[in-house]
């Protein structure tokens, strides 16, 4: 038979209370430390570890972007700083380019100028040459009364009032006689382009014998054997743009 020992009750009181206290201590700390484990295991599980290989971070316009259809056209808008193209300079024509021909700064250059531009070929030379040998040509087919000569040198409009004249002396019975003495210059005092039409005019001064008959052989006009200076202005016109080189009268003015 065991024998119990029983404390008195006034000792058995501040023991419980104070392994209360022990155990109370110890029992906070655990708690503390188990939250504390328990909320770096819920972070580590949403925040992960760092790899190396990890997402960057969401860019919402980068998305955007992506979702965009591969297909789609994008049109870039050109930048407000950028400047306007510029147009090619005009090409400067030579200052001396028609020296001996034609004055530089006159409208007679100038439309030597735009004539060049649209026919190439042009050479004011040669067609002063040509001038001087058609102005011969005309001056004496019309004193002859050479129509088929006049038809060939002349535009439709000159060769009506060349015609016309022509008949007018045929119906009266007079006969012309012209004879040049010398053609002493041939200037280009004009020109231009009208459409497609390239205009020359020229002055010519020149030396020439001519004399107006009637029926009878008398002289009516002129002289015989005088000789007599005589200043005509023409005008000779082309298409530009025609495989015809040949230049035609389109206009005459008598000067003195």
């Amino acid at each position: 038979m065991s024998t119990a020992v029983r404390l008195p009750t006034r000792l058995i009181a501040p023991l419980a209370a104070e392994s209360i206290r022990d155990v109370g201590f110890d029992l906070y700390t655990i708690i503390f430390l188990a939250l504390a484990v328990f909320i770096f295991l819920r972070l580590r599980s949403v925040l992960g570890q760092r790899t190396g290989r990890e997402r960057p971070p969401y860019d919402p316009y980068q998305a955007r972007d992506a979702a965009r259809p591969a297909s789609e056209k994008v049109v870039q808008l050109p930048s407000r700083t950028a400047e306007a193209p510029q147009r090619p300079p005009e090409p400067v024509e030579p200052v001396e380019r028609w020296k001996g021909i034609a004055e530089a700064g006159t409208s007679a250059a100038s439309g030597l100028d735009a004539i060049s531009r649209e026919d190439k070929s042009f050479d004011p030379q040669h067609f002063i040459t040509g001038a001087r040998a058609a102005y011969e040509m005309i001056v004496t087919a019309y004193a002859e009364g050479d129509r088929r000569t006049l038809k060939n040198l002349l535009s439709r409009e000159v060769y009506e009032g060349f015609e016309a004249a022509i008949g007018e002396r045929e119906k009266r019975g007079e006969t012309v006689e012209s004879k040049f003495v010398s053609i002493d210059k041939a200037d280009i005092v004009g020109a231009e382009v009208r459409g497609r039409s390239a205009q020359v005019t020229v002055r010519f001064l020149s030396k020439l014998i001519s004399a107006t008959h009637d029926r009878s052989g008398s002289v009516i006009d002129g002289s015989d054997d005088k000789v007599t200076d005589v200043t005509d202005v023409w005008t000779f016109a082309r298409d530009a743009g025609s495989r015809d080189p040949n230049w035609k009268l389109v206009g005459t003015e008598a000067a003195q």
